[in-house]
C-alpha cells in the first residue's frame, strides 16, 4: 500500500505520534541545558542593571544567541541595549520577547530574610529570568526548525527598560514588529497560568519646579520654594482622586526636594504615573495632572516644566493564541520543590504573614479564563495592538509573593526562580512549534486582532514622538 493511500485516521495518528516525539525531544533538550540557563540568569540577577543601563545583561544574551547561529541586530530603535536576534527565513515570523531590567532600591541577597544592600537595584520583577527563559525558548525553536527542515523565522526581541521606560513602545513605533505574525511572552509570578491577560494603560512623566533660593530663616521673603510647588501639586492631585474614573491609579514619588532645611530649594522634582484600563482615559488624566502642576507653580511663585518618560497601551488579549499556550503549559506542568526549597519557601511565607507556603499554587496550572483583571502595566500592551500576542506567568517566586518586593528578588536568585524559568521556556517553545505546524491558527489570530481593535484603529504611542528616555534611571 502506498503512503498516500493509507486511511486518513492512520495518517492522523502517525502525525500526532511524530508531533509528540518532537515535543518530548524539545523538553528533554531544554532540561539538559537548564544549568547553563540558570547560570546566565544568575549573572543577570547579580548585575541588576536598571532600564536602558543593561549593558552587561544585553551583551550576554546577544553573545549567547550569536553563538547559537542567530543574526544579531544591535542598538535598534535608538536604544543601545535593545536588539533583535533572528534565525531562519520566510513565513511565519514568530517573535519571543525578553526583558532584563532591574528595579531601583531593591537589592537583596538570595536569603529568606530581608537583607538589602543600600540603595542598589534588584530584580524584584524577575526580568533576569524573563530574558533568559525567552532566549532559551528561541534557541530551542531554532534547533527544531533546523532539524525538522521547517520553513519559518524565529526572532528574539531584546527589550530593555520595561519598568517605566517603555522600551517596546519605541520598537513598535520604529516598525520593528511590522513583519511579525505572532508574538509570545511571559512574566515571572507566584503561580502558573496562561489565561487571557490584562494590563492597565500607563503614562508617566517627571515634573520639575524651579524657584529662588534664599536663607530659610534670614531672608525667606526673597525665596520661592520649588518644593512648595511640588507639594502643592501633590495636594491638588490627591484631591483630584475623588473625581476621576473608577479603576484609575495615580502614583508619585518626590525624586528631589532640596538639600538642607535652611536653604529654600530652587529645584524640586516629582515623578508621576497615571493608569487606567483605557489609554484614552489615561491621556485625559495626565492632562489634568499637567494642569495641577501649572496651577501649583502659579500659586507658589515658581515655574514648572515636565518631561513625558513613558506611555503604554492596555493589553489586548488574543484568545486564539492564548488557548494554545494554556494547553502547552498544562502539558509542561508546574514547579516541584525539593526539601531545601520547601524550607526556604516556608521562611519566606512567614514574612508574608502566612503560616507556611501554599506550594500547590506552584505545582498546578491555574484554570483557563478568557478574561483577566488589570492591575499593573506593561509595554507589551503596545505590541499586542499591532501583532497577535499571547503570554503566560510561571511560578518563579514563593506563592503569595508580591512583585516588586525583596521576597521576589530573593527567590529569583535561587533554584526556585530557575525552575519556574524553565517552565516558561518549555511552554513558549512548544507554543511556537505548534504555530509553525498549524499556520492557519496565525491567520485566525490575525482576524481576531483586527476584530478586537476595530477597523478604524490607528496606532499612536502615548509617549508621542519623544526620543527614548535613556537617562530616566540616572
Amino acid at each position: 500500500m502506498k503512503f498516500s493511500t493509507l486511511p486518513s485516521a492512520f495518517l492522523l495518528s502517525l502525525t500526532l505520534m511524530v508531533y509528540a516525539q518532537d515535543e518530548s525531544k524539545i523538553l528533554v533538550e531544554l532540561d539538559s541545558k537548564a544549568q547553563t540557563y540558570s547560570n546566565i540568569a544568575q549573572d543577570i540577577w547579580q548585575w541588576a542593571e536598571m532600564g536602558y543601563l543593561e549593558e552587561q545583561s544585553s551583551a550576554l544574551l546577544q553573545e549567547t544567541l550569536k553563538k547559537e547561529g542567530f543574526k544579531i541586530n544591535a542598538g535598534v530603535a535608538g536604544i543601545p541595549t535593545a536588539f533583535m536576534a533572528e534565525y531562519g527565513s520566510g513565513y511565519p515570523v514568530i517573535a519571543i520577547l525578553g526583558e532584563y531590567d532591574a528595579l531601583p532600591g531593591l537589592s537583596q541577597q538570595a536569603v529568606p530574610e530581608k537583607s538589602s544592600a543600600g540603595g542598589a537595584a534588584g530584580h524584584a520583577c524577575g526580568h533576569h529570568l524573563f530574558g533568559t527563559a525567552s532566549m532559551a525558548a528561541a534557541i530551542s525553536v531554532k534547533d527544531w526548525l533546523g532539524k525538522s527542515g521547517t520553513k519559518g523565522t524565529i526572532r528574539f526581541y531584546g527589550c530593555p527598560a520595561e519598568e517605566g521606560g517603555s522600551g517596546k513602545v519605541y520598537m513598535v513605533r520604529e516598525g520593528l514588529f511590522d513583519d511579525v505574525d505572532a508574538v509570545l511572552h511571559w512574566h515571572p509570578s507566584s503561580d502558573n497560568g496562561a489565561s487571557a491577560g490584562a494590563a492597565l494603560a500607563n503614562k508617566s512623566g517627571k515634573f520639575r519646579f524651579h524657584g529662588i533660593s534664599a536663607h530659610a530663616a534670614g531672608s525667606p521673603e526673597k525665596g520661592r520654594s520649588a518644593l512648595d510647588g511640588v507639594e502643592a501639586m501633590n495636594m491638588m492631585v490627591n484631591m483630584m482622586r475623588e473625581h476621576i474614573p473608577e479603576r484609575s491609579r495615580i502614583h508619585y514619588v518626590i525624586t528631589q526636594g532640596g538639600k538642607a532645611p535652611n536653604v529654600v530649594p530652587d529645584f524640586a522634582e516629582v515623578y508621576y504615573y497615571a493608569r487606567h484600563e483605557s489609554r484614552g482615559v489615561v491621556a485625559e488624566l495626565f492632562d489634568r495632572i499637567i494642569k495641577a502642576a501649572q496651577g501649583a507653580a502659579m500659586g507658589t511663585g515658581t515655574t514648572v516644566d515636565y518631561e513625558v518618560i513613558g506611555g503604554t497601551h492596555e493589553l489586548l488579549p488574543n484568545l486564539t493564541l492564548q488557548k494554545i499556550m494554556h494547553d502547552k503549559m498544562r502539558m509542561v506542568g508546574g514547579v516541584s520543590y525539593d526539601d531545601s526549597e520547601k524550607e526556604f519557601a516556608d521562611k519566606i511565607a512567614l514574612t508574608l504573614g502566612q503560616d507556611r507556603a501554599d506550594l500547590e499554587r506552584a505545582e498546578l496550572i491555574a484554570p483557563y479564563k478568557t478574561e483577566g483583571t488589570a492591575y499593573g502595566s506593561t509595554d507589551v500592551g503596545d505590541v499586542s495592538f499591532v501583532v497577535p500576542t499571547a503570554g503566560l506567568r510561571a511560578a518563579t517566586w514563593v506563592p503569595g509573593t508580591p512583585a516588586h518586593s525583596w521576597q521576589a528578588v530573593a527567590a529569583g536568585g535561587t533554584s526556585i526562580g530557575h525552575k519556574g524559568m524553565m517552565v516558561a521556556a518549555k511552554t513558549l517553545a512548544l507554543t511556537a512549534v505548534h504555530l509553525y505546524r498549524n499556520q492557519q491558527l496565525i491567520s485566525e489570530a490575525t482576524d481576531e486582532l483586527n476584530e478586537r481593535r476595530g477597523e478604524q484603529f490607528d496606532y499612536s504611542p502615548l509617549l508621542g514622538e519623544r526620543a527614548p528616555a535613556l537617562d530616566y534611571r540616572k
